[in-house]
């Protein structure tokens, strides 16, 4: 645990040294005035919605890659990659949690399975299930774009994904919100019956007489029959 907390200490000191630069940065910008003209092309330049979705989330992916070398460089002792399995992976999200910011209730907590409690409570925070989840998504898939086999990844093992499955079970019953993808309702067969029959092409019905034109309507002699 060590190793751990020092490592978490550099990451605290490397995003205060960034702020710092970024202030820095800021200030610098600020009194400059020749360029603004060319930063507002760059900023009319800017790639579409898509495009930026997928820059964070390769950002994203590439973060969360580093820190997870840098886990495995501090383990105690240390770990490569190729000796990587699940239950490192496993040891590794659940050194995640002690950063969740998620309540997750206790079963003897009086606020266990309500979604919004009325008051606080000392259950412990944990890391969402939802950002478990795509976390290992992301190093999956670092891990095969970083030379990986995908039969040989740790992320997609057994036990990483019988462990996410615990947990969102478990945060599900806690906090009372489901997980489940909703599922569309079939309407009932009478009403299903109704609307197949409004979606049917109409078909051509056979021409009728009005009655009152068909109490008149002469019927022809049979043949051979004179009027």
């Amino acid at each position: 645990m060590d190793s751990i907390q020092d490592f978490m200490d550099s990451c605290n000191s490397d995003n205060s040294c960034s702020l710092t630069n970024s202030t820095i940065t800021t200030n610098n910008t600020n009194n400059i005035n020749h360029n603004n003209n060319n930063n507002a092309l760059i900023c009319s330049s800017s790639p579409s919605g898509s495009t930026a979705t997928s820059s964070r989330y390769e950002n994203q992916k590439r973060r969360d890659w580093n820190t997870f070398g840098q886990y495995l460089k501090n383990h105690r002792p240390p770990l490569s990659l190729s000796r990587c399995s699940g239950a490192h992976v496993l040891e590794f999200l659940r050194y995640l949690d002690q950063f969740g910011k998620t309540k997750v209730h206790t079963p003897i907590c009086p606020f266990y399975g309500h979604p919004n409690p009325p008051a606080p409570c000392p259950c412990p925070l944990r890391q969402a299930w939802g950002s478990l989840d795509a976390l290992i998504g992301r190093l999956r898939a670092a891990f095969e774009e970083n030379g990986g086999k995908p039969d040989t990844n740790p992320f997609g093992a057994r036990a990483v994904r019988l462990y996410l499955r615990e947990v969102r079970d478990l945060q599900s019953k806690a906090r009372g919100i489901s997980y489940e993808k909703k599922k569309r309702k079939r309407p009932p067969p009478q009403q299903q019956h109704q609307q197949q029959q409004q979606h049917q092409p109409l078909q051509q019905l056979p021409m009728q007489l009005p009655l009152h034109l068909c109490h008149h309507q002469h019927q022809l002699p049979p043949p051979g029959a004179t009027q």
